[in-house]
């Protein structure tokens, strides 16, 4: 299997192991690590693995954002002007053998959405003038 320039494994050998990340992210959850790094680095072991023919970017980015949903914390929305950094960061896990890159954009984008979202709510709550 192949996504873009990077080749992947037998499938059926990587899927086996997702029980295992499962089994591991809950363990993480339950130690106390803040959301966005066990989201961070769920979604970039599960990316590394791409134990599924199609649909791993979808199925990791919507799982990613469940661990933080659960937590109480807001949906990570990777935008398009966005995506060249989040290919970087995911292609580093493989190149370095770090996740450091991914949380570090996770944070960043939450951070991002998170002032922007802020800002619209301020323009939104600004008295109506009437000429």
């Amino acid at each position: 299997m192949a996504a873009g320039d990077t080749v992947f494994g037998n499938h059926e050998t990587l899927i086996a192991q997702v029980p295992s990340l499962m089994v591991s992210t809950e363990k993480a959850i339950a130690s106390g690590l803040h959301p966005m790094i066990v989201a961070a680095k769920w979604h970039g072991y599960f990316e590394y693995l791409h134990p599924f023919r199609d649909g791993n970017g979808r199925t990791g980015r919507l799982l990613s954002n469940f661990i933080l949903q659960r937590a109480g914390h807001p949906l990570l929305i990777i935008e398009l002007k966005d995506r060249a950094e989040y290919i970087s960061a995911l292609k580093i896990i493989r190149t370095e053998g770090t996740d450091e890159h991914l949380a570090a954009f996770f944070f960043k984008t939450a951070i991002a959405r998170m002032k922007n979202e802020l800002q619209q709510k301020q323009r939104n709550s600004l008295p109506m003038m009437f000429f």
